[in-house]
């Protein structure tokens, strides 16, 4: 079982940066693929960024290439979004996910086991 916690969420005005962190429990921590994602308000959820067990691997939706990046530390059990240029539409709910194992993509909140409670992110223009 593991159980995640974001934070570093907040209200920033446009092109401006915040850094979430997931942080994690449990002892398999360092074998689970991990994700972000969001959701707005009236929206579906959606794919934000992966990162393979490892780190050596990242996905990102085409919106935040460039201006997001994933990364983790398995020491710390910490998974981290740094988003920067953010713009009013980045505005949502952000959410971290663990797979129990890699499914051949990131992109689907169905093949992800563990979810957080979510952080807030409101970004003003």
């Amino acid at each position: 079982q593991v159980q995640l916690q974001e934070s570093g969420g907040g209200l920033v005005q446009a092109g401006g940066s915040l850094r979430l962190s997931c942080a994690a429990s449990g002892r398999t921590f360092s074998s689970y693929p991990m994700g972000w994602f969001r959701q707005a308000p009236g929206k579906e959820r959606e794919f934000v960024a992966g990162i393979s067990w490892k780190g050596g691997s990242t996905a990102y939706t085409d919106s935040v290439k460039g201006r997001f990046t994933i990364s983790r530390d398995n020491a710390k059990n910490t998974v981290y979004l740094q988003m920067s240029s953010l713009k009013p539409e980045d505005t949502a709910v952000y959410y971290c996910a663990a797979q129990r194992y890699y499914t051949g993509t990131y992109d689907y909140t169905r093949d992800y086991a563990y979810w957080g409670q979510g952080t807030q992110v409101t970004v003003s223009s």
